[in-house]
């Protein structure tokens, strides 16, 4: 097995994705979608965990060769981060989602080097609007950002327009299109449900 195929088959089977097109879920967009995606169970499973941490270590050194610091988007990119830094024997920085109100109110934490090279991890990218936020805050600190590595993408139109945007690219061990494909492996779902996930990927806000 691919390992793309294979990360959606763990987050089909510890149920971190839950695909449910009769009864949609509500994102707090206000988007109802088809599927419900908690990325923060994998780091309860060892051997998965440890499978993320090694495939994104492979796909960074594969797509961004220059790296020389990791950074990881609170709070669950954090944890594959760590992670992954660890295998790539490299420095870590985190990203908050604010500025710490008291303090030295810090935003990015940890290894903070203007000559870094920095890949930014998080574990899931719906329209990469918290991600993309990381960056500029790290690019504020002067600090050169190479680009992102998430565990998975819902492949939405919206996020490769804001990922073009500010003209960095992603890299991802799994995505939307792998994990239907696995779930229609698996007999999860039916084919009338297949085409309805995929028609509210290319539209989630017209999708009914």
């Amino acid at each position: 097995m691919q390992t793309n195929e294979q990360i959606a088959q763990d987050l089909l089977d510890i149920q971190a994705v839950t695909l449910s097109p009769q009864k949609p879920f509500v994102w707090a967009s206000g988007i109802k979608a088809p599927i419900y995606t908690d990325n923060r169970l994998t780091i309860g499973y060892p051997e998965i965990r440890s499978r993320i941490s090694a495939g994104l270590a492979r796909l960074i050194i594969h797509e961004y060769p220059d790296v020389t610091d990791i950074g990881g988007v609170v709070t669950a990119g954090i944890p594959h981060a760590t992670s992954t830094a660890d295998r790539l024997g490299l420095p870590l920085m985190y990203v908050r989602s604010k500025p710490k109100d008291h303090g030295a109110g810090k935003q990015v934490e940890g290894h903070v080097d203007k000559e870094a090279k920095v890949v930014l991890i998080d574990d899931l990218i719906s329209t990469g609007g918290s991600v993309l936020k990381a960056a500029e805050a790290v690019e504020a600190e002067g600090i050169t950002v190479l680009g992102v590595a998430a565990i998975f993408t819902y492949e939405l139109p919206a996020a490769r327009e804001n990922f073009a945007a500010a003209k960095l690219p992603l890299v991802t061990l799994t995505n939307y299109s792998t994990l239907i494909r696995q779930a229609e492996k698996a007999k999860i779902l039916t084919g009338e449900e297949k085409e309805s996930l995929l028609t509210w990927r290319e539209d989630p806000w017209a999708w009914k």
